[in-house]
């Protein structure tokens, strides 16, 4: 996992390391209102990368009421574009989690594990201009509430494929 913001003095240098797709996403991220881009799921192309843009509107929620997941054939590159804030859970998988739902074969690429209480969750702040990366060894929870109240965000979410990132990812 790998996460920043684009309103980061630090912003170039956060992401000159990172792959070419990701880069281009990040700065896409960083270039576009998506803050009042239309709500859907979107084909979208980067530096000549296909890639699949979400423009989701949705609630924060109570942790317990939501399932960690994993994706293998795309990065999620996650952004939060307004609202806020939300809290997202991440760790690594380690392949003892059990298996909630599995819709890796489909379109969607995801797959829902069961909550894991004994699992080593971290958590960061999402505030406006956050991003965060979740590679495909990246357990993720977003959309957590951040303290009692439940807050509307308006999440952006770039699905790069795995293979535009490098040889040796895939």
């Amino acid at each position: 996992m790998y996460y920043g913001n684009i309103h980061n003095a630090m912003f170039d240098q956060q992401i000159a390391m990172l792959p070419k797709a990701l880069k281009s996403a990040i700065r896409f991220l960083k270039d576009t209102d998506l803050a009042s881009h239309e709500p859907g799921k979107f084909d979208i192309e980067l530096d000549g990368v296909p890639m699949i843009l979400q423009v989701l509107d949705l609630t924060t929620a109570p942790r317990d009421s939501l399932r960690p997941e994993i994706h293998r054939k795309n990065i999620d590159v996650q952004f939060l574009a307004a609202g806020g804030p939300e809290r997202a859970g991440y760790y690594s998988d380690d392949g003892s989690n059990q298996v909630d739902e599995d819709l890796l074969d489909t379109p969607r690429d995801i797959l829902f594990y069961h909550n894991n209480p004994s699992a080593p969750e971290g958590t960061i702040e999402m505030t406006v201009g956050t991003y965060a990366i979740y590679f495909p060894w990246d357990v993720h929870i977003p959309a957590i509430q951040a303290g009692d109240v439940a807050a509307p965000i308006r999440k952006i979410v770039v699905k790069v494929p795995i293979d535009a990132c490098g040889p040796d990812i895939a």
